[in-house]
């Protein structure tokens, strides 16, 4: 009986608890200047900063959490006094990526964090599932397990790893692979991206996709970004969030251009929805050429549905990745400069009525489709010129080995400090 009367009094306590108005005003803690667009967030309900920065919003009682992209994240205990005006600190990301195996095996880990320290970087771009579905962390989730994802253990414990990289001072982004899943197709094949006859279908490495239309399978890759938010991740990056770049395979329902950016883009509003207590950043990446093409390059990656739906948008602008160039620039490995800073300006053009920002992948890995020419610090220091010269927030540099060295990135990481 005491129970359900408690349970009656937070009932009622709980509407007058909530409707506690607060407001304040997001400012840049380097310029003053007042942040439009920035998010504030109490419990699972979230507002915008008007304009002038200001906000307001209720559940006085609540803790209060804010970000902005190109800003760190703040969180403000119930009543604190620091929520009259708040102060963002600006952040650029300049990070490295580590793979399922890399992030397990010190012989890659620890020289990818020499680097950092060494070159000025300031952020790690960690799979926590990876490109064949496995997931390097004792995950919570039970098709996990099924599933044979968590086979491959290189993350004893995720919030124990998250603690101590912070402790360096780096942000934290944790890639999630979404619909291209081969361990999952094997225990629900019913979820499986089709082929000739009904057979599933496999990409040109043998591994099947999950079909995007069915949305029950979202939920699995979902419990896995919410399992890095908790952990504390500063930011969810979704890769392969797409249909597969081929002719041929079969889905649940009628693939169109419509249909497809809708199935996308409903995956990310749900993204965005799933993870809100925790305040984190929402990122994508997506095709270099998605920057350039009108449509919806067949995938369902159309950018400007994709720019109402993410904080960051990463476009994969490795000049090794564009076969046919860009107008004016034929041969891609002879134009790193030119192919980073005229993608991320057209892709920008597109967007500029909204407020994402981007943050692209740089090649830091051996050409492979133009004669082999190696990416050194000439080509990966173009690269970041041109990012910077575009106005990302920050930019990271993709070798599948998983080997840097501060010889190649030292000099310009440096210079954009």
């Amino acid at each position: 009986m005491k129970s359900y009367l408690a349970a009656v009094a937070l009932l009622l306590l709980a509407p007058a608890t909530f409707a506690q108005e607060r407001e304040g005003t997001v400012v840049n803690r380097a310029t003053k200047a007042p942040i439009a667009g920035a998010i504030i967030t109490v419990g699972e309900r979230t507002v915008l900063t008007d304009a002038q920065g200001h906000y307001r919003t209720e559940g006085g009682a609540l803790p209060l959490q804010v970000r902005a992209s190109g800003y760190r994240r703040e969180a403000f205990a119930a009543g604190s006094t620091d929520q009259d005006t708040i102060r963002l600190t600006p952040l650029e990301p300049k990070a490295l990526y580590l793979t399922v195996y890399g992030i397990g095996a010190p012989f890659l880990r620890n020289p990818a964090l020499d680097v950092i320290q060494k070159s000025g970087l300031n952020a790690l771009v960690i799979d926590l599932k990876g490109d064949r579905g496995l997931i390097p962390y004792p995950s919570a989730l039970p098709l996990a397990a099924k599933a044979g994802a968590l086979k491959l253990r290189t993350i004893p414990d995720l919030k124990e790893l998250v603690t101590s990289l912070k402790t360096r001072g780096i942000y934290l982004i944790a890639r999630i692979v979404v619909f291209k899943d081969d361990l999952l197709v094997n225990v629900r094949p019913d979820w499986a991206v089709r082929g000739t006859g009904g057979a599933i279908w496999k990409d040109r490495e043998g591994l099947a996709w999950i079909d995007p239309f069915h949305k029950e399978a979202w939920d699995y890759t979902l419990g896995v970004a919410e399992e890095a938010a908790a952990a504390g991740f500063d930011e969810i990056q979704f890769d392969y969030v797409r249909f597969p770049d081929a002719v041929g395979p079969a889905y649940s329902q009628a693939s169109t251009e419509a249909s497809r950016v809708e199935a996308i883009t409903g995956f990310l509003r749900e993204a965005q929805r799933r993870p809100v207590p925790y305040n984190v950043f929402l990122a994508i990446d997506i095709f270099g050429y998605v920057c350039w093409n009108r449509n919806d390059t067949g995938i369902g990656q159309r950018i400007e549905d994709l720019a109402s739906v993410v904080d960051y948008i990463s476009p994969m602008l490795y000049p090794s990745g564009f076969q046919f160039g860009i107008p004016g620039y034929r041969n891609p490995i002879a134009h790193p400069y030119e192919i980073v800073y005229r993608s991320l300006e057209e892709c920008k053009g597109r967007t500029a009525k909204t407020s994402v920002r981007y943050r692209p992948w740089l090649q830091a890995f051996t050409d492979y489709a133009f004669g082999g020419q190696k990416f050194g610090a000439d080509e990966i220091g173009k690269q970041i010129k041109a990012s910077r010269d575009a106005g990302t927030v920050g930019w990271m540099l993709w070798n599948p080995r998983n080997v840097y060295s501060s010889d190649e990135i030292k000099a310009e990481a440096l210079a954009i400090r």
